[in-house]
């Protein structure tokens, strides 16, 4: 398989491909920020999204149609180094990777391992109530275990990525609410939504707090620099 070619002016680093499942642009300029703030000298990554894709992913239904246009458009895009779904899912992780294409690496995994190596006790802070059964179970499989409480600041994922002050007050006040109740040491936005907002939100709760498309591109980074290299030829 050939590797995406350097783009003019770009130097020779490693090249990321983000996917966001859902068609907000909004969203996809907090992915392409995340990404900027851990990104090393000569790196670069691309965020695209589906077309056709629902606007947010907060049902069953949503997930339904996100998936198969996800995958279709990974299977589409050969060559990067490193593969990451830049949301606070599994959606398409697992038949992605049976693609062949490379390391692809899912935000929930990245961030309860990065949570995992700062307290036994983890939030999950998440957009809508919806969502929180379906992240309690794969905080289950991924081995997050009775330590981790998963709660939702009851905002919509749309919502949560324009932030108004209105928007970012009730964030706060659900942030707090919910670390008073879990007594967790360190907290996870559970929402490519809530990006941008973990240092701010760190200075207030005390506790670190981990942006999941940022240690998934982190996971992305690794993941491409210990790939076997392509054969010569």
């Amino acid at each position: 398989m050939r590797r995406v070619a350097p783009q003019p002016g770009e130097a020779p680093g490693r090249r990321l491909l983000l996917v966001n499942p859902n068609a907000d642009p909004a969203v996809d300029e907090l992915v392409r920020a995340a990404a900027r703030r851990v990104l090393g000298p000569g790196d670069c990554a691309r965020v695209i999204h589906p077309e056709g894709a629902p606007c947010a992913i907060e049902s069953a239904a949503d997930r339904a149609i996100a998936e198969p246009l996800a995958l279709a458009l990974l299977a589409a895009e050969p060559g990067y180094d490193a593969y990451v779904l830049a949301c606070f899912d599994d959606i398409a992780l697992a038949p992605a990777r049976r693609l062949g294409l490379g390391p692809v690496v899912g935000a929930v995994e990245a961030s309860l391992a990065l949570a995992r190596t700062l307290s036994d006790r983890i939030l999950v802070l998440t957009t809508v109530a919806a969502a929180v059964p379906g992240i309690e179970a794969l905080v289950g499989r991924y081995g997050g275990g009775a330590g981790c409480a998963v709660e939702a600041a009851r905002i919509g994922v749309a919502e949560a990525a324009r932030r108004g002050p209105e928007t970012a007050a009730r964030l706060r006040d659900a942030l707090e609410g919910a670390l008073g109740r879990s007594g967790a040491g360190v907290v996870i936005l559970g929402s490519a939504g809530l990006g941008g907002w973990a240092e701010q939100a760190a200075a207030f709760a005390g506790v670190p707090v981990i942006d999941p498309i940022e240690a998934a591109v982190r996971l992305g980074l690794a993941a491409a620099a210990t790939r076997a290299p392509a054969p010569a030829g």
